[in-house]
């Protein structure tokens, strides 16, 4: 039989106890159960406390070690961490002696890790050693704690109500080799009986790349891409707690939004560039070189087939999803700049530089204007870098939104035409607006706060208002 990979995401991972009844098991027959590989991400919230809050940046054990040379800090953090790690399980696992072996499990890996960090504190007293060339290193090690919580517990869980789960840990713990991802990935499923054992794998896994150096927080979903590949899996499946739809139910309302049910990786690669985490650009990557196809699945209502992303795509001449998020144009106007080559290399150089997510382009004559994801103090650090090598050109920086339409293939409808017009009804006032040649997304730029009324507008317009239209050409036909 085939197999499938599959991937469940820290907010899900919370609600372990419900996904026994939905995905784990829920009504299906003992064999149906296997021919399935999850991996796991660490439980909501644990990944912030090891590492720094993904979206406020607050400090977490990794943070505060990195900032903090008297110990106190990171060391209370760590402190914390095990004690809310040991609360989630304790949520999770009704059996005592399943919440001692975690217990156990979490004292194991906690303390390891403080013995390490004062380790490296003393290490770092000596003139002659350096500390921050190891921090990447802390940074691997203490990440890979959170998944390889998650997946214990699971793997605890899922014995006790009589599955044949095997926790298959990726991150190295207390492991002196230093192989390949494929290396690591062959090694830890060598052996596994697909048919009859549920392997419940770490979403981290420690190799010599060095995944978060590349990936940082989105290594999860690579390993899970580059699992469902090197396995010849027939399907890889990304569990989240909502559809994949047509908008964010908490802007234009969960009743008007649209499941996508069939798109292409042109759009989860749009999606990936704007910040929706439909899945990592680099793991879209991995899988559609391998020919995988990749379904996003609600896992709470387990027979929905979702949504599948695939070569295939979804239907020509149809919106799949209307999204924004807040920008910062940042455009060089030089007149000089015509006809003359290295403006826009120095202008790339000093954005990779500064590690400003760039979204979007556009260029005329005598302007380059990027739209920005990032910090607006790390924007003007490149400013400053450009002035010094044009100091003659005039660089501007200001908050915007980008509003995004997207679709396999929207050659057939006049989405940029429609969607200023719908905008203009309303009073809202796109300051530019730009399409490609493959007709997969239309971008408007608008000023920030008008943001999340666009989205409304344009679902409303490119959406709701299409599918009526399409039911209302569709009806006469079934009468006849």
């Amino acid at each position: 039989m085939t197999h499938t990979v599959e991937k469940i995401g820290g907010t899900c991972m919370s609600r372990a106890r419900e996904l026994l009844d939905t995905l784990y098991v829920g009504d299906r027959d003992q064999g149906a159960i296997y021919n399935r590989v999850f991996v796991v991400s660490a439980f909501g919230g644990i990944t912030n406390m090891l590492l720094e809050h993904k979206k406020t940046g607050s400090p977490g054990v990794y943070a505060r070690f990195a900032n903090d040379d008297s110990g106190a800090g990171w060391g209370d953090a760590l402190r914390d961490t095990a004690a809310r790690m040991c609360e989630i399980h304790g949520e999770i696992l009704d059996h005592d002696g399943d919440r001692e072996r975690a217990d156990a499990f979490v004292r194991d890996r906690i303390e390891g890790a403080r013995a390490c960090l004062l380790d490296l504190q003393r290490l770092g007293s000596y003139g002659h050693f350096r500390i921050d060339q190891q921090m990447q290193t802390v940074r691997e090690l203490l990440s890979g704690m959170g998944e390889a919580h998650s997946a214990f517990v699971t793997a605890l869980l899922l014995q006790r109500h009589g599955v044949n789960a095997r926790f298959v840990d990726l991150s190295g713990w207390r492991d002196d080799s230093n192989p390949d991802l494929a290396m690591r990935l062959n090694n830890a499923m060598e052996g596994i009986d697909l048919a009859s054992e549920l392997p419940i794998v770490t979403g981290y896994a420690h190799c010599a790349e060095g995944l978060m150096r590349e990936y940082d927080r989105g290594y999860s979903e690579v390993v899970f891409a580059h699992l469902a590949a090197q396995s010849g899996a027939s399907e890889a499946i990304i569990h989240k707690e909502f559809h994949l739809s047509s908008a964010d139910p908490k802007i234009v309302g969960e009743e008007n939004t649209r499941k996508i049910g069939r798109t292409s990786y042109d759009v989860a690669d749009q999606l990936s560039n704007l910040g929706m985490e439909a899945i990592h650009p680099n793991a879209a990557r991995v899988l559609r070189r391998a020919d995988v196809p990749l379904r996003v699945k609600h896992a709470f209502e387990p027979e929905d087939p979702g949504t599948l992303i695939g070569p295939d795509g979804g239907s020509a001449g149809r919106v799949e999803m209307v999204t924004g998020l807040g920008v910062h144009a940042f455009e060089v106007h030089e007149p000089d700049m015509v006809g003359v080559k290295g403006y826009d290399a120095c202008i790339l150089d000093a954005l990779a530089r500064h590690n400003i997510w760039i979204v979007s382009k556009h260029s005329n004559a005598n302007t380059i204007t990027h739209y920005l994801s990032g910090s607006l103090k790390a924007i003007r650090r490149v400013e400053r870098d450009i002035l010094k090598t044009y100091p003659n050109a005039e660089v501007t920086v200001r908050p915007l939104a980008m509003v995004s339409v997207i679709g396999s293939d929207l050659s057939a409808i006049s989405v940029l035409a429609r969607g200023l017009t719908a905008l203009e009804d309303v009073g809202i006032k796109a300051l530019a607006a730009q399409q490609g040649l493959r007709r997969v997304e239309v971008q408007f730029l608008l000023p920030r706060e008008a943001k999340d009324e666009a989205i409304k507008v344009l679902h409303h317009a490119m959406v709701t208002e299409a599918e009526d239209t399409s039911a209302k050409v569709a009806a006469p036909r079934k009468a006849a």
